[in-house]
């Protein structure tokens, strides 16, 4: 082979080599950029464009711009770093001193600054905007949770024992401690901002908090000394914290039951910088919420102080449960819109088929579909926010706090749910790029899993909406219904397009009616199997109803009503359908039991 004939071999062959090839067709799919995550929520935009006094909604939209270009940029990226730095533990130094140190990254730490200059607490105790203030801090927090690393867990918490001490009425005299607290939970100032934890589950009671095993010992000073484990802390990294335990009597003798169980409040660390008589002895390897320190403790008599009179520390306690319920439903509805907002934007620019995937019907029906979940979750969510926003203003009716008893368990459990099925549904819109832990996507999907969970399980506050019938005598129902029919009615006088939709809820309310008038004629464990389907059936209903009010505003359009249209489309009352097809009956439940029998 001559010369010519060897370089013209090795031209031919470099031209057809694999490796060229790929470099010539080398392709990389842009990830989804988003620059201001408030300006990508439009529906969020519009909700508050509608619902909030003129007089208010700029400067409380001009923040919410300010606060979404963060949460795109570096609030994102401090979160980002959290999740890929999650907290350490030391429990003992190099010559075996127990020092209990709990290592959190920067990322982390950002976020208490953050929360602080923010005014993520701050905001509903200030009351600037007065009842108004309570959505101004859920929109705000919506924008925050998916960006945060988590933080929103011990705002929560913090929210929730800042409405504790808010109710206790407290004298500052009298209760320095709790009156110096509540100064720092509700700060603006990061140097003065603490945050709280809520200490409930031990190893032989979490949601049974009856039998809560920790043990409180009254001392000559007054105060209170606790002993016991605790078996699920979040937040360990906290100022302060509320828990429960039962107080031992002078023969060191307990009561069983929830009833023994009294409030105790304490701060996490003595003054010089120690922890409280806490042992620290493992942080909890999670399936998500990995930025956040969860903890298993020991207290060895950690000084605390009763806050509740004696035996009512569960109804103490309950101001703070509703306010991290709201705030479980502020973190699902905000987990589903950002997956979508991503997912919308991701089918913008991928190419598949020969035309972006937005504009494959199927592919923008999924979507949509994703949307009206996304915009029922926010509403109900919303709603919930006002009634406790006119609660703490003492501006609520009786039927409103009726209402709002009965919003609460209602509202956690089923935006929760809707979380989990809307994430997992917008990460297969990725395709395989949304099982890819580099992407940041899956992050979203595991820590969306802890919202059922977190709070009280479904089944749990499934029997919590029973209890609540039946501690109102049947009033939180009668103000469910009365809300539903005064919408209902104000919808329909305002846009007569609605028809279909408002008798479709108006169907769906009097089936709920029947359904309950027929309890008492049945076996004793009908109500309770039916809980979870019944609980689904009232939230279903009303998010529907919250969907054609929405669609009758003036402001709306015809996209608000199709949306509308479209979830009621859906079998609003599950627990109905159900019950016609003889789900509920002795023998159904003998054959769940026997479903599950595992072969001796």
């Amino acid at each position: 082979m001559n010369p010519y004939q060897l370089s013209l071999f090795l031209l031919i062959n470099y031209i057809i080599s694999p490796f060229h090839v790929k470099a010539a067709t080398k392709f990389v799919q842009a990830e989804p950029q988003i620059t201001n995550f408030f300006l990508s929520d439009q529906f969020l935009m519009q909700f508050l464009k509608a619902k909030l006094p003129h007089e208010l909604h700029d400067e409380i939209v001009k923040d919410l711009i300010r606060f979404g270009r963060r949460t795109a940029t570096d609030i994102l990226e401090n979160g980002r770093q959290a999740e890929l730095n999650p907290p350490k533990l030391m429990t003992h130094d190099a010559w075996g001193r127990r020092i209990n140190y709990v290592e959190t990254s920067s990322g982390w730490k950002s976020m208490h600054t953050v929360s602080a200059e923010e005014g993520l607490i701050a905001i509903p105790y200030e009351r600037k905007y007065e009842e108004w203030s309570r959505i101004f801090q859920i929109a705000k927090l919506s924008l925050f949770h998916s960006s945060s690393g988590l933080y929103t867990c011990p705002l929560a918490m913090t929210d929730g024992a800042a409405k504790v001490i808010k109710n206790l009425n407290i004298d500052h005299e009298k209760q320095p401690r709790l009156f110096n607290a509540y100064n720092h939970l509700t700060s603006r100032d990061p140097e003065q901002f603490w945050t709280s934890g809520q200490w409930m589950t031990e190893k032989r009671g979490g949601s049974d908090v009856g039998n809560t095993e920790t043990v409180a010992v009254k001392h000559a000073d007054g105060r209170y000394r606790l002993y016991g484990d605790k078996w699920f802390t979040s937040a360990v990294d906290s100022n302060v914290a509320f828990t429960l335990a039962k107080i031992a009597d002078d023969q060191g003798k307990l009561s069983s039951g929830s009833g023994n169980l009294s409030l105790f409040f304490l701060e996490t660390r003595n003054p010089d910088g120690e922890f409280n008589n806490i042992d620290v002895n493992r942080l909890k390897n999670k399936l998500g919420t990995r930025q956040l320190p969860t903890a298993e403790l020991t207290l060895n008599g950690t000084i605390a102080d009763k806050v509740s009179d004696d035996g009512r520390g569960v109804i103490g306690i309950t101001p703070m449960l509703t306010i991290t319920r709201l705030h479980n439903s502020i973190c699902a509805f905000g987990s589903m819109r950002r997956i979508l907002i991503l997912a919308q934007e991701y089918a913008n620019q991928r190419v598949a088929f020969g035309k972006y995937l937005g504009q494959h019907p199927l592919h923008a029906q999924t979507l949509s579909r994703m949307e009206i979940e996304t915009r029922g979750a926010t509403l109900l969510t919303m709603e919930l926010g006002r009634l406790i926003g006119l609660e703490e203003c003492g501006k609520i009716t009786e039927r409103d706090l009726n209402l709002m008893r009965l919003l609460v368990p209602i509202t956690k459990l089923y935006t929760a749910k809707q979380a989990m099925q809307t994430v997992s549904e917008g990460l297969e819109c990725f395709g395989g790029q949304g099982y890819i832990e580099d992407t940041g996507l899956p992050t979203i999907f595991r820590d969306a899993q802890v919202l059922p969970i977190w709070e009280g399980t479904t089944n749990i506050l499934s029997l919590d909406v029973l209890r609540s019938l039946l501690k109102s005598k049947g009033n939180v129902l009668k103000a469910y219904f009365s809300s539903i029919h005064e919408r209902i009615a104000k919808a329909t006088e305002a846009k007569s397009e609605l028809l279909d939709a408002a008798k479709t809820i108006m169907a769906a309310a009097d089936a709920i009616s029947n359904f309950i008038q027929e309890v008492n004629q049945k076996h004793e464990q009908f109500l309770e199997v039916a809980a979870r389907d019944f609980s689904y059936s009232l939230a279903r209903t009303f998010m529907g109803c919250l969907l054609v009010e929405y669609a009758s505003l003036k402001e709306s359009s015809e996209l608000d009503q199709f949306i509308a249209e479209r979830f009621c489309d859906t079998d609003l009352t599950l627990a109905i359908t159900l019950h016609k097809r003889g789900c509920y009956n002795i023998k159904a439940i003998d054959l769940y039991k026997e479903s599950i029998t595992i072969p001796q």
